[in-house]
């Protein structure tokens, strides 16, 4: 597959038209309702493979879209996954405003159960999900396997920004900081931890979804310095096993994979795909431990929200004993939902 897709060289202009479904043999464009914020409709491009397989999501670059609906009467080249493309929330063919990893992330989740209902005849296992992203997109990567530890089978995350504050504080031209301002709401020097609850670095103890990274050593508008980060705190954390990453040497300029050869391009591809083929079975979590909240956590056996997507807080649970002991730097309240039942608690203050 292509990586093109990652690289903003497509900005594509608010669609203003009517809102319908397009359908072909092996390119479907379909709009599904948020569940997080009722009343928005939200746009994915769904690419059909030649049989059934698994499932592969994945989100567009910082400033682009998913491309538009073509008609396919043959498969895709080179694609062998049911590909769900999300434009995430207030993107050109999505309603909503963009939150920077915010709730905007769900949307992937809303897109994925929309396909295991509707397109369960192209899934040979529904429970294996995989996402790959790049850019944006790989800033998306590494924050939804902490936000989401136990929902995907593994991930991919190409040169992808790991933490924000450090993007937003090294953007000389301010290509990203206006965004910035303005899905985030403020700027890491007036709210640093509305920052670190969108970033994937913040959440790297929560990985359970083994990850493959690749990154460009001389990568202008993404360095490389934010997965050499992700990785040494994974390293740190005792998750070095669940990580590899490549790093291409004299590679990137203001192009991620600028003088890139299509030798290395096939290696990145190659190792994506092999971190799939050996990770066929879901991620489960263990019964106890200690996880970080950034803004919200949904594992298969529980749920916690808090009051604000711009909190940080840790939670240390017991499964079996039925203890959840949330804890933050600042008042904090939360939602916690075990199957159908839900509660609202307060966090106790961090000293």
């Amino acid at each position: 597959m292509p990586y093109e897709q990652y690289e903003d060289s497509i900005r594509l202009e608010k669609r203003t038209k009517a809102k319908e479904n397009q359908f072909s043999p092996y390119c479907d464009f379909i709009y599904y309702e948020s569940t997080r914020t009722p009343g928005i409709m939200l746009a994915a491009r769904i690419i059909k493979p030649p049989k059934p397989s698994y499932i592969i999501a994945g989100t567009h670059g910082w400033h682009m879209s998913i491309p538009k609906f073509v008609h396919m009467d043959q498969p895709q080249q080179g694609n062998d996954y049911l590909r769900v493309e999300v434009d995430m929330r207030g993107r050109a063919h999505s309603d909503g405003s963009p939150d920077c990893n915010g709730w905007e992330l769900y949307d992937v989740i809303d897109a994925i159960e929309y396909v295991r209902k509707h397109y369960a005849e192209h899934i040979i296992d529904s429970d294996i999900v995989y996402f790959e992203a790049g850019s944006g997109g790989g800033g998306n990567s590494m924050a939804i396997v902490g936000k989401f530890p136990d929902y995907f089978a593994a991930a991919t995350a190409l040169c992808g920004i790991s933490d924000y504050a450090l993007w937003y504080n090294n953007d000389e031209i301010g290509e990203f900081r206006d965004e910035l301002d303005v899905w985030i709401g403020t700027s890491p020097a007036d709210d640093p931890m509305a920052y670190r609850s969108r970033s994937g670095l913040t959440l790297v103890g929560n990985l359970l979804s083994p990850i493959f990274l690749a990154h460009g050593e001389t990568d202008i508008r993404v360095p490389a310095e934010h997965t050499r980060l992700f990785a040494a705190k994974a390293e740190e954390l005792g998750k070095s096993g669940l990580v590899r990453y490549l790093e291409l040497p004299g590679v990137g300029t203001r192009d991620h994979w600028g003088n890139a050869t299509d030798e290395m391009m096939s290696v990145v591809r190659s190792e994506s795909e092999e971190n799939r083929i050996r990770h066929r079975s879901p991620v489960t979590l263990p019964s106890s431990g200690r996880l970080t909240v950034g803004g919200y956590l949904f594992t298969k056996p529980f749920s916690v929200v808090l009051d604000s997507s711009d909190k940080v807080a840790f939670l240390d649970y017991d499964l079996d004993a039925g203890k959840f002991e949330l804890s933050c730097e600042v008042e904090c309240g939360y939602t916690l939902t075990i199957g159908n039942e839900s509660v609202s608690r307060q966090a106790s203050i961090l000293r």
